[in-house]
């Protein structure tokens, strides 16, 4: 029987009540909201479940990356490649804050459950003033160390592979140093452990990156989000962000 439709037998039944004693269907428009926001919750479900496993949108919200990505850059992240993948020298990875990993600051209390990281990186809650968290924050920086290699980084944050010093085409602004060689910038002389990589932000003289990170200067891999792999905006520079490709002479 098609509920809403009345049946001629109801007629002898008792007041808002079917001949099976069943309450009567809710009202159309009831049924209609209902509908309406069910097809929101798939949606947002749906939209949820590509964020968080497939791709998002990510800006550039500092000058780290400078020359090649600029403040404001909206990018796309892929989160598939590094399933099955170590990320590959050269490659721009987005990752969890070092506050989310590093030994020292989690120390200091600088961590933030997955539920609350969530909630702050819904587009309109993680606007709301005060409820920033750093530890639910995101980093994007390029690949230079792999895993069992030595890394060194020297004053001005040229980067040596094994010995080797590694040609990096993309690095235009590197750290001020004076007559001594020494500078702002800090230095490392590492080996990069296994299941670990190093990763350094283009712009040497004003990045926060592998360099100044408390706890050690290794970027655990399942700390990284994905692979920013397509600038998107603005339009003037929009396209795909191959590997750089740096090589060790």
């Amino acid at each position: 029987m098609d509920p809403l439709v009345p049946d001629p037998a109801s007629a002898n039944s008792g007041p808002g009540d079917t001949p099976s004693g069943e309450h009567p269907a809710p009202p159309a428009s009831e049924e209609s909201a209902w509908e309406f926001w069910r097809s929101v919750l798939i949606t947002l479900a749906i939209a949820l479940g590509i964020r968080q496993f497939l791709v998002e949108a990510r800006y550039i919200p500092s000058g780290s990356m400078l020359p090649g990505l600029q403040l404001q850059d909206r990018l796309l992240v892929e989160k598939l490649s590094f399933r099955n993948r170590l990320p590959r020298r050269g490659e721009i990875v987005v990752f969890h804050a070092p506050q989310h990993f590093d030994p020292v600051l989690l120390s200091q209390g600088s961590g933030a459950g997955p539920l609350q990281c969530l909630l702050v990186n819904l587009p309109l809650i993680g606007s709301i003033p005060g409820l920033e968290q750093p530890a639910c924050d995101a980093y994007i920086k390029r690949v230079v160390g792999l895993p069992g290699e030595r890394v060194a980084v020297d004053p001005r944050g040229r980067v040596s592979i094994d010995g080797k010093p590694l040609v990096e085409p993309y690095v235009s602004n590197t750290c001020p140093v004076d007559s001594r060689g020494l500078g702002p910038c800090r230095t490392l002389n590492v080996v990069v452990p296994q299941g670990h990589i190093v990763v350094l932000g283009d712009n040497r003289a004003n990045s926060w990156d592998a360099r100044f990170w408390p706890g050690g200067p290794f970027l655990p891999r399942n700390e990284i989000i994905g692979r920013a792999f397509y600038r998107f905006y603005p339009f003037t520079t929009m396209g795909a962000l191959g590997p750089a490709s740096p090589s060790a002479r």
